[in-house]
């Protein structure tokens, strides 16, 4: 081949590369900032749920006609595609309260974390004693393993538990040890643990851990959570508004009482709804009369 026509074959060659990098390289931006849009996203409704009373964060006015009052409703109102993701499983073993709750708390957490420890011991027992008791709230758990093997295998295990009734004990026997955190749960260690929640068949804990169906759970709540753009441990949504991290436990109170009064305010338009409409009907019948 002349020397020309190799130059040209090279030339346009490396035309064709220079002008694929670019695509590929702007394609790696795009879901880049997408990943990086949704941690941002989950992150400013952390912020402004751990507003005080200081009147510093969380308290920035948005432009428009809407007061901060209706600001306000709207967010603890949360999200309808989040709102969806509570399960509502009156069986669910990995949820305690009642089903038709009028607030929902999804817990997004890893056994290995240390702020899950901190959250399921100086936080949780007060909305349980306070919320979940009084029909208020309910809680569903969601695996999200981030620590690697040792964390994994602490989820499974704690499917296993629940299949037997015990997911909660074993919740609080693993949170109670502050030694478990970033543990490699080995076997022996996760009997250990078993037997402390109260699991009475320790062999049907070990053929339910090593089960497809734990492994599915497991993928199914950690696909979740990332898909809501979770990159730590642990995250909430509480009836659609996410909260990121162990956040004083403020944050979550005044977050599940605006959620709760939320509820209510719908639920009573619900009714005035479908109240006129009866009355409607029962004119337009008076009428036909």
């Amino acid at each position: 081949m002349p020397t020309s026509s190799r130059s040209s074959t090279r030339s346009s060659s490396s035309s064709s590369a220079a002008s694929g990098r670019p695509r590929k390289g702007v394609l790696i931006g795009v879901l880049i900032a997408v990943v990086a849009l949704l941690a941002g996203w989950l992150s400013q409704y952390a912020v402004s749920g751990n507003s005080s009373d200081d009147g510093g964060s969380g308290s920035h006015s948005a432009s428009g006609n809407a007061t901060e009052e209706d600001r306000s409703e709207n967010t603890a109102a949360g999200d309808p595609a989040l709102l969806k993701l509570a399960r509502r499983d009156a069986d669910d073993p990995f949820a305690r309260g009642d089903a038709d709750a009028p607030v929902v708390m999804i817990e997004y957490a890893d056994f290995g974390c240390s702020f899950c420890g901190k959250f399921a011991r100086d936080t949780e027992p007060k909305l349980v004693e306070k919320y979940v008791k009084k029909g208020v709230l309910r809680i569903e758990w969601r695996n999200f393993p981030v620590f690697g093997a040792g964390s994994e295998r602490a989820a499974l295990a704690g499917w296993a538990a629940g299949e037997q009734g015990r997911f909660w004990q074993f919740y609080e026997a693993v949170y109670a040890d502050k030694g478990n955190e970033k543990n490699s749960f080995t076997d022996a260690h996760l009997h250990e643990i078993a037997r402390e929640a109260g699991v009475k068949d320790l062999d049907r804990f070990d053929r339910d851990r090593a089960s497809k169906a734990a492994r599915k759970l497991l993928d199914k709540d950690r696909t979740e959570a990332y898909g809501l753009g979770a990159a730590a441990t642990p995250a909430f949504l509480v009836n659609g508004r996410p909260i990121a991290g162990a956040q004083p436990d403020k944050v979550f109170t005044d977050t599940i009482e605006q959620a709760a009064a939320a509820a209510e305010k719908a639920d009573k338009g619900g009714k005035g709804d479908k109240a006129g409409k009866d009355d409607a009907k029962s004119g337009k019948d008076a009428e036909q009369d």
